[in-house]
């Protein structure tokens, strides 16, 4: 069963780099048909635009991404996935369905953010990013 369309699942793409999380984002937001889609919010870069991932950023993108069915976050690369572990650890930085996916970044990306604009829940959200990972291209 899905959720409300102002519940649904959001969605955070943290990136080492702003211009990565935000192409992303705009590209995930496009294929989903925009006007119905779910919330996304890159968070990539540090606060002082530099390559890096910032634990501030990411909280923030959670915040503004969350409407009570779960926010969903993707991550690039080792630190990026280091920084949302260390987040969801503390427990205080992030809405309480917090979740860190495992799932290549751009594919994951488009099929969390279509799934979560059907309004379907955190998990089925998680699986079919998750699934991405089978996507074949030869």
């Amino acid at each position: 069963m899905g959720q409300h369309p102002d519940e649904r699942v959001g969605i955070v793409l943290v990136s080492h780099s702003a211009a990565v999380a935000a192409s992303v984002a705009a590209l995930a937001l496009g294929l989903a048909s925009g006007g119905g889609a779910a919330p996304v919010a890159p968070a990539g870069g540090t606060a002082d635009g530099g390559l890096g991932t910032s634990s501030d950023l990411v909280a923030a993108a959670a915040r503004r991404v969350d409407r009570g069915a779960g926010v969903a976050i993707l991550a690039d690369l080792g630190s990026a996935v280091l920084t949302v572990r260390a987040l969801i650890a503390d427990g205080e930085e992030l809405p309480a369905l917090t979740r860190l996916v495992d799932a290549p970044f751009v594919e994951g990306a488009v099929a969390a953010v279509v799934t979560a604009s059907t309004g379907a829940d955190l998990t089925a959200v998680a699986a079919a990013a998750q699934d991405a990972y089978r996507y074949r291209k030869v």
